[in-house]
């Protein structure tokens, strides 16, 4: 595959309408659990974007047949035969790691290679394991691949989990379905993304209560209750909060279509409280901006708090506002690396442990910068936007995990942005 790179020429042009694509974390999680379907299952709103490409592989090698139109997946999992993921997939992306709880819960155990993925931390799975073993899921690790199995089945278990991890709560969950008796997790995720989870499950035959709260409630069926089926997937909140940044950026107006204003309760409050008005409907967030950018403090949080996958794009609007701000990264220690880069466009930024000191500049300059991970590389594009002269944004495979057409919708909104091989640019 040729490489790419963005160029963008600041024109500081954001406004109109744009719709999400459905969230790049929800369906991988719910592409896992047609697992447990034992048929085909269909999921519409599936986002066109690289992550979910690979999450088709690893179904496709356990024996699965994934179909595309459009943004519909039809999963037919009925000929699964195999409960082994390689690591030349599951090193592509970590959220791989997500299909560890179906297998268990539907063959009683699972080979799956040691997850990679991104730099923005560590993102250990100890807390899956915990939670599972409770469960009676036993481990052993071998050669870098780990090896769950359930020697005397799986049975329900009140488990507290000592941080709400997204990927723990979701694997959990989808082994509890078929464990007998009652689970319950406490200390649960409560993002979006789990509650959607939880819906389809309860459409394949779960009894799942609670999602969406810090307490799920799981009361353990058969196998043979479960079965496929038909689902929706949510918007994501996060492409969605990216628009919106924009359009701060830029003044606007930019509506966001495709989205529950209050899955983005938090980045709202701070959009408001940086000067921004910002109107909801139904589905619908619309952000404008006719005053200067209020300095305003940040602490990434598990949802309902600040989400650490909007970090980047606020650091970037703090950039660019009347006085200091601080933004405190507590889920993710590597993160900061974007603001490197965003300093090579002229912001002014301290880092100091898990802390950035950001003083409002009066405005950025283009440069070439790389994407360091898939949020800081949508937000240097944001950056682009309202520099002046031309940005150069290299490494787009990060973008491309999660964000469908990315240029193309920013391009919609009036930004003066192209995507070219990189041979072109000499």
């Amino acid at each position: 595959m040729n490489q790419e790179v963005i160029i963008v020429r600041g024109n500081h042009v954001l406004s109109g309408d744009v719709t999400v694509a459905g969230a790049k974390n929800s369906a991988l999680k719910l592409m896992a659990a047609s697992l447990l379907g034992q048929g085909v299952s269909t999921i519409h709103n599936v986002p066109v974007i690289s992550d979910i490409e690979i999450m088709g592989e690893v179904l496709d090698r356990l024996g699965a047949a994934v179909a595309r139109e459009g943004h519909t997946l039809t999963i037919d999992t009925a000929s699964v035969d195999s409960c082994e993921t390689p690591y030349e997939l599951v090193s592509k992306m970590r959220a791989s790691i997500s299909v560890l709880g179906p297998l268990i819960g539907r063959f009683g155990e699972a080979r799956v290679a040691m997850p990679g993925g991104c730099q923005i931390g560590a993102r250990k799975i100890d807390m899956h394991l915990v939670g599972l073993e409770a469960l009676g899921v036993h481990f052993d690790v071998d050669h870098g691949v780990l090896h769950a199995f359930t020697p005397d089945g799986l049975h329900g278990a009140h488990v507290y989990l000592e941080f709400p991890s997204v990927g723990a709560t979701e694997n959990m969950l989808m082994a509890a379905v078929t464990a007998e008796g009652h689970t319950a997790i406490e200390n649960a995720a409560c993002e979006p993304e789990i509650e959607d989870l939880a819906n389809m499950l309860n459409a394949m035959g779960a009894k799942v209560s609670g999602a969406g709260t810090s307490l799920i409630e799981v009361e353990g069926v058969a196998l043979e209750a479960l079965h496929p089926c038909d689902h929706t997937c949510v918007g994501d909140r996060i492409e969605a909060g990216t628009f919106l940044v924009g359009g701060a950026l830029t003044g606007g107006p930019v509506t966001v279509h495709g989205i529950d204003p209050a899955f983005l309760r938090m980045a709202i409050m701070k959009l408001r409280a940086m000067g921004c008005a910002v109107e909801c409907g139904l589905d619908w967030v619309r952000v404008t901006r006719s005053e200067p950018l209020r300095s305003v403090d940040i602490q990434t949080l598990p949802h309902p708090g600040f989400p650490t996958d909007l970090q980047a794009q606020f650091m970037l609007l703090a950039a660019l506002a009347d006085d200091v701000s601080v933004i405190t990264e507590n889920v993710f220690e590597n993160r900061f690396m974007f603001a490197a880069e965003l300093m090579r466009m002229g912001a002014d930024i301290t880092l100091d442990d898990h802390h950035a000191i950001v003083r409002g500049v009066a405005e950025l300059e283009g440069a070439p910068v790389s994407s360091t991970d898939l949020r800081a590389g949508a937000a240097l594009v944001l950056a682009g936007i309202v520099a002046d002269g031309e940005t150069s944004v290299h490494h787009l495979e990060h973008i491309d995990r999660g964000y469908e057409d990315y240029a193309g919708k920013l391009a919609s909104l009036g930004a003066d942005i192209c995507r070219v091989p990189v041979s072109s640019r000499g």
